[in-house]
């Protein structure tokens, strides 16, 4: 007989935190905090505990926005749903789950961002991926880095450096050697940090937001003691910097920043150097690095960012990617196809302006 799962929407945060870190894969994206954050910014969270009896086994924080002037919204579960994909039924049990909550949030489509290897020879992961193939098709628009490379902290300290590239662990050196110092950094410093961030923008061009939203996200999960900020000096200047999400027993390496100044120091190489350690420290069995190019060409956008990452050595580790069901597909097509082409033309037009 098939087992049917009870959905129950979770309003207690110590509930909700307690039981997702039972599951196996909790990711931070899926924690209470981060729901909280994005309320703040046009989303409304909904914490969902999958019951089989009494017991949970899947979990997922939903996000859902709406659409301007409709009944209509769009739902995403980031770096989600959470529970043991090697159970094949389990996973296809919580799809239907989802796919009957989009219905009734009246969702023109829900994305899923399950964390799920994309390994050949990992049979979960291909059981995984057949499933999502019957309703769900990769989506267009992968929010998340689909890839990332990970590192290992259950070796000891002296076997992590042992493993480095020769390089990084040279560059290491040089920067103690240089005199660069690496202290633990606070709220009050976000504003120093943003700064470097804006610096770090400009220089590599990307794209960041204003520093009311980078405030709200930091200064949240740094109060609520799941995020640590760590800052490098030289001659008490601070020149570069980074920031740690932690949730479970992993860390994530979300944002790092630094000055345009002294990078000769090597500043940046002791500073993840000395994230690994305070992440080993609190019992953090993972490093993620987070985001890696799609596939290892030297011609790639990130190949220089993952070189960086690999020689702390850091495995790369590709996901299945963020997956849609669709419930709408008329306003699917236009949200996910001519919303997107809008766009990139309205963008076209102020340039050529």
């Amino acid at each position: 007989m098939a087992r049917v799962l009870t959905p129950r929407v979770i309003h207690d945060p110590d509930e909700w935190t307690r039981s997702i870190l039972r599951l196996p894969g909790a990711h931070i994206l899926q924690s209470w905090e981060w729901g909280a954050f994005k309320a703040d910014y046009g989303w409304t969270p909904t914490r969902v505990l999958f019951f089989d009896h009494d017991t949970p086994r899947a979990a997922a924080q939903i996000l859902r926005r709406p659409l301007p002037r409709t009944p209509f919204g769009v739902l995403y579960v980031p770096k989600g749903p959470v529970l043991d994909y090697s159970d094949p039924a389990l996973f296809a049990e919580t799809l239907a789950a989802l796919e009957r909550i989009a219905r009734q949030q009246r969702a023109i489509f829900i994305k899923i961002d399950a964390d799920i290897p994309l390994n050949t020879v990992h049979a979960p992961s291909k059981m995984a991926s057949s499933l999502l193939t019957v309703h769900w098709h990769l989506s267009r628009e992968q929010i998340q880095f689909k890839n990332t490379v990970l590192l290992d902290l259950t070796p000891s300290e002296e076997q992590l450096l042992a493993a480095m590239k020769p390089k990084t662990r040279y560059n290491i050196r040089l920067a103690q050697k240089r005199g660069v110092h690496i202290e633990l950094g606070t709220r009050d410093d976000l504003q120093l940090f943003y700064h470097m961030y804006a610096e770090t923008s400009a220089r590599d061009g990307f794209l960041i937001r204003q520093f009311a939203y980078y405030r709200d996200a930091w200064g949240m999960f740094i109060e609520a003691g799941r995020a640590q900020m760590l800052l490098a000096q030289i001659d008490g200047e601070t020149v570069a910097g980074l920031i740690l999400f932690v949730f479970g027993d992993r860390a994530w390496y979300f944002y790092g920043a630094s000055r345009n100044a002294h990078r000769e120091a090597m500043p940046n190489h002791l500073l993840q150097w000395e994230a690994i350690r305070w992440a080993k420290a609190h019992g953090c069995t993972v490093y993620d690095f987070w985001g890696a190019p799609d596939t290892l060409d030297e011609n790639a956008p990130m190949y220089g960012v993952y070189r960086f990452k690999e020689g702390f050595g850091a495995k790369f580790t590709q996901h299945i990617g963020a997956y849609d069901l669709v419930v709408n597909p008329a306003l699917y097509f236009l949200y996910a196809v001519v919303r997107p082409w809008y766009l990139a033309r309205q963008r076209k037009t102020r340039v050529a302006d």
